[in-house]
């Protein structure tokens, strides 16, 4: 249910960016994310740290798109965001605190290396993301970015993420019967 929730606003942007415009899909983007985030609370009592940023990323860089009627600040909101991420798993891995173990590690035990691994893994997934999106929105038509937006990052994600359980899947303990 709540990954169904996080793909809604995005859902809701690609429809309205294709039978409106940029301008009328980042509004409805920025309601439908804050729609989202308060949806999430009522229903889960909780409201990841991710979702929080995204938030005030759409809300920040959308209404600045809307407002000076210039669609390359939401173009910059997805660099910026998968940027915030990488920055804040390098620096909670270097800290002592990662934030893929936080997330994960209550119901999964794996050594401390595998965590770094998969870790950096995602800093290095987030960076590319994030190089690559500036190429797209910048180098591309307005059309091409929306459908890499849309599809391609989340396709990216959702691979990357496959792997990323696969790896962890072969590094879980042999439990013995």
């Amino acid at each position: 249910m709540k990954q169904l929730l996080d793909f809604i606003p995005l859902i809701i942007f690609f429809v309205l960016y294709k039978m409106q415009d940029i301008y009328v899909a980042t509004g409805a983007l920025i309601v439908a994310t804050a729609v989202q985030v308060i949806l999430t609370y009522f229903l889960f009592k909780k409201v990841e740290k991710m979702q929080l940023i995204t938030f005030v990323m759409v809300a920040l860089f959308g209404g600045m798109t809307i407002f000076l009627h210039d669609d390359n600040f939401i173009k910059w909101k997805v660099t910026i965001v998968y940027v915030l991420f990488a920055l804040g798993l390098a620096i909670s891995h270097a800290i002592g605190k990662s934030a893929i173990k936080g997330m994960l590690g209550k119901e999964i035990s794996l050594p401390d290396h595998v965590w770094a691994k998969v870790t950096w893994a995602w800093v290095i997934f987030f960076s590319l993301c994030a190089g690559i999106n500036i190429y797209v929105a910048y180098e591309l038509p307005l059309d091409v970015w929306v459908n890499f937006k849309v599809f391609g990052l989340l396709a990216a994600t959702f691979g990357y993420t496959i792997i990323t359980g696969i790896y962890i899947y072969k590094h879980l303990p042999n439990e013995k019967s």
